[in-house]
């Protein structure tokens, strides 16, 4: 395994609907869930707004 993404594993738990959607995105767009969930982590903003 590549030790550049070994560092953490994570298991999500999913609705029925929030899987099929994600399903669904990645056979739309080719990429593997990791892609997009690691994606969708990036985007997120974790300094304080205040």
């Amino acid at each position: 395994m590549n030790k550049k993404w070994a560092a953490k594993r994570l298991t999500i738990n999913l609705t029925s609907s929030e899987a099929e959607k994600l399903e669904k995105y990645c056979s739309m767009t080719g990429r593997p869930a990791t892609d997009v969930i690691r994606e969708l982590i990036h985007s997120l903003t974790t300094e304080n707004k205040e």
